[in-house]
């Protein structure tokens, strides 16, 4: 069976999905097949009659398999909120035995299988559910994307601390460079650092757009 991951971040829009993808191609570089998965998404576009979320297409394009796209992505929503809202908008419950189901379909094909998660840690994906029940389920180790901006130490000590409480093992945190000029930059990624035990993986840089390899070239050889 493959190995998998689950990939969370401190917010939405910090690079969970560029992250992701760099770590596909990491994992390409070691010669290993590699499928991303986004279980689900909010805030997708109708195209040719279905909805379609572009970060779930990203991890479409960049598998090592061809896939359907509902296996990618199982629960597309139109509406860009919160995935509770969305989907009961929708009318459909989200089913974490559905998704854990269709994650074990995937990982009889290729050698990784990285979940991207939806929002951070703790955005509700029903009314009695979240992101952490949805990886606690999967069983997998946990990636943080850190946002790398104002107010991300606080963020990031909450969510270490969130997956410490549910028990869930965290394999290692990303420093997502959101902001082009952040202040004192260092010396954030310094203090979360000294912050935690959680090893730091990659500084992922500031980008116009997304470039899989050099992304890829910057994670730590120890996943």
């Amino acid at each position: 069976m493959a190995q998998g991951y689950f990939v969370t971040g401190t917010d939405t829009g910090i690079g969970k999905t560029w992250t992701t993808v760099a770590l596909m191609q990491y994992f390409k570089n070691q010669g290993k097949s590699v499928i991303g998965m986004k279980p689900i998404a909010s805030g997708c576009d109708e195209l040719g009659g279905q909805l379609r979320n572009e970060d779930a297409l990203l991890l479409q394009e960049h598998a090592s398999v061809a896939l359907p796209y509902q296996d990618i992505n199982p629960y597309a929503f139109a509406l860009p909120v919160s995935p509770h809202i969305a989907a009961d908008q929708a009318g459909v419950e989200v089913n974490i035995a559905n998704i854990v189901e269709k994650y074990q379909q995937l990982e009889k094909s290729v050698d990784i299988v990285l979940v991207e998660g939806v929002g951070g840690w703790l955005v509700p994906i029903n009314a009695q559910q979240d992101v952490a029940d949805l990886a606690q389920a999967l069983g997998l180790p946990v990636i943080v994307v850190v946002g790398m901006r104002l107010g991300c130490i606080n963020q990031a000590k909450l969510t270490f601390a969130a997956i410490e409480q549910k028990g869930v093992l965290c394999k290692g945190w990303i420093a997502s460079c959101v902001e082009q000029d952040m202040l004192m930059l260092k010396e954030n990624i310094q203090t979360l650092c000294a912050a935690t035990a959680i090893p730091l993986l990659a500084v992922l840089p500031n980008a116009v757009g997304l470039d899989a390899k050099a992304f890829a070239e910057k994670i730590d050889k120890t996943l």
